[in-house]
């Protein structure tokens, strides 16, 4: 039970650590060296959070699966910020 919340802390640590990095990640071209530094950030906190966690290697597909989460989600709030929220287009 406990090595159960261990990992879903970790997994859920992985995304929210990825999420502002993907947020600044949007303003910069992609594949430049702001980029790439960005998207790369996140990871050693991610092991080191993993290590001291006290998990394996079985436990990076899914801390990897999370901080990608973080960066797609980061980025769309950036690229959903950037372009105003759009309003609903229901008819009354």
């Amino acid at each position: 039970m406990q090595d159960s919340f261990s990992f879903a802390g970790l997994v859920i640590g992985a995304f929210l650590v990825s999420i502002p990095c993907g947020y600044l990640r949007e303003s910069f071209n992609k594949f430049s060296l702001p980029w790439l530094f960005l998207a790369h950030l996140p990871i050693p906190l991610v092991v080191h959070f993993r290590h001291l966690a006290g998990f394996g290697w079985r436990v990076i597909p899914f801390t990897l699966a999370a901080a990608i989460g973080g960066q797609v989600v980061g980025g769309w709030y950036r690229r959903r910020m950037a372009h105003g929220r759009k309003a609903s287009q229901r008819q009354p």
